[in-house]
């Protein structure tokens, strides 16, 4: 397969896609969390939204200001830690709104959020990939320099094949893996303190068997996240099981 050039770097030294190819695995949270992990560790993140019809970060991180231009291009703004984010959510008067827009529109603007963004210098991009492999995905992979693609599972066999067509257009597009995490593995009672697979025993492992991804571990349903998230405030979250594997999982990464 031939693939277009892909778009310059600037001054960014990693980039980042999460992605699962199955809505409603977490991506856009675990996305949120990793940049959270990143500035924690001392480094400059940024978030790119390419969910272009269903935008989420701006709600987690209680953005609501609307980027303005320089003379680089689109000034992204920044979370309370530093975060940079850019997202549709952002440039619409009402973020209910709907964005009804076919394909090529789409990858259009996905395309811009990279290139015409005044990222800055990052020490690391996240971006937030859409369910599917359609346009906005192909988007990404074909003409944004990854440096890997990190996967989002959840234990339910469905889940897992989604994941599988993700990770086959990945190596379709020449995108290596940065591994698999698998979200909402089990919730732990608060009162008695057992674990308990809501959804079912994990499949994950056949997943990792069949990919030969590393794992990055297996995260917890976790209420007060979701709260968190809703309340615009998940820069504060601490939820110590899962940062730590997240950020495990990014050392030595950027």
């Amino acid at each position: 397969m031939t693939l277009p050039p892909k778009s310059d770097r600037k001054l960014i030294k990693k980039i980042c896609a999460v992605g699962s190819g199955k809505g409603g695995v977490g991506k856009s949270s675990i996305t949120s969390l990793l940049a959270v992990a990143a500035t924690r560790m001392g480094k400059k993140a940024g978030i790119m939204d390419a969910d272009i019809t269903g935008p989420s970060i701006p709600t987690f991180f209680g953005l609501s200001s609307f980027p303005f231009g320089n003379a680089n291009g689109i000034e992204p703004p920044a979370t309370k830690t530093g975060i940079r984010v850019i997202s549709m959510n952002l440039l619409l008067d009402d973020p209910a709104k709907p964005v009804v827009w076919r394909g090529p529109l789409l990858a259009n603007a996905v395309s811009q959020f990279f290139t015409d963004v005044d990222w800055g210098q990052l020490d690391v991009l996240f971006i937030d990939l859409p369910p599917g492999t359609g346009d906005a995905v192909l988007t990404v992979m074909q003409t944004i320099p990854l440096d890997g693609f990190l996967l989002v599972t959840s234990p339910q066999e469905i889940a897992s094949m989604v994941v599988r067509k993700a990770a086959k257009m990945a190596e379709m597009l020449s995108v290596p893996l940065a591994g698999v995490v698998e979200n909402m593995s089990a919730f732990e009672c608060p009162g008695c303190g057992e674990r308990v697979e809501i959804f079912g025993p994990s499949h994950s492992g056949e997943l990792l068997e069949d990919l030969g991804a590393s794992f990055w571990g297996s995260l917890p349903l976790d209420p007060s996240l979701a709260k968190m998230a809703d309340a615009g405030k998940i820069e504060d979250y601490e939820g110590g099981e899962i940062m730590s594997l997240l950020t495990k999982g990014l050392e030595g990464r950027i």
